[in-house]
Formats: C-alpha cells, structure tokens, sequence
C-alpha cells in the first residue's frame, strides 16, 4: 500500500511539473531555419552591398578630382555608399534590428550628430556584435 502510494505521488508530481513547464526560447530548429534564411540572404546581399560600395568609393573618387579636390562632395558619396550593413543578422531579418543599405552623410542614423554633439567626419564602424555600439 505504501509503495502504491508513493508511486501514485511520483507520477503526480512528474505530470505536475511537466504540465506547467513552459519553453524559455524558440527550439534549434527555428534558429535553424532563422540562420539557413540569413545565409541565403547574404548570398544575395552581401554581393550587392559591396558592389554598391565599391562603385560608391570609385564614384566619389571622380567626385573628389572633377570638383577640383572638394572633399565633402567626395566625402557624402563615400559615407553614403560605403555606409550602411554590410551582413544580415537574424536579429534584422526578425525584424529586431535595422538592415541600412546606404550610410547617412552628416550625421548618425539614430541622431544626426555625434556623442559630442558636434557633425561627424568620415565613415563611422557598426558593430557586428550585441547590438551595443563599440566605445570611442
């Protein structure tokens, strides 16, 4: 009687536990599926943005020559086309983070100026990370 008893606890308890247990986060086949899409977007991306990139920087050479030697001509066509994403993450493709093809001349994406509050020269890097800006 008493081992039917504690038997009868045991699967109680099991069935207790397993019917309020939740998942904490999606399985490994949707992080799966999230990273296949995200290769398979950069097969088509990446190429794209570096080409955009390299024609930009070309581009802005000529700028820099025609203008006779005007930097910030030369400068907006480079940070606008060598700005921007160059890899997709998951977190961009889940919506959770921006994808910026082009860059933005003048200015951060987020607030036109710099931490300083002054205009921003040149190109800026992104972080690949975390999504946390690298300090500097």
């Amino acid at each position: 009687m008493m081992r039917r008893t504690r038997g009868c606890a045991a699967v109680l308890a099991l069935g207790a536990c397993l019917g309020t247990a939740t998942p904490a986060r999606a399985g490994y086949l949707e992080d799966a599926g999230w990273g296949t899409l995200t290769v398979l977007t950069n097969v088509v991306y990446m190429p794209a943005k570096i080409t955009y990139a390299v024609l930009g920087g070309l581009t802005g050479g000529f700028a820099f020559a025609l203008t006779g030697g005007d930097l910030k001509t030369a400068e907006t066509v480079w940070v606008t086309s060598m700005g921007g994403t160059y890899v997709v993450t998951p977190r961009m493709l889940q919506g959770e983070d921006s994808i910026t093809f082009a860059g933005t001349p003048g200015g951060d994406a987020d607030t036109g100026t710099t931490a300083d509050g002054g205009t921003p020269q040149g190109l800026h890097e992104q972080s690949l990370g975390s999504g946390t800006e690298p300090p500097g």
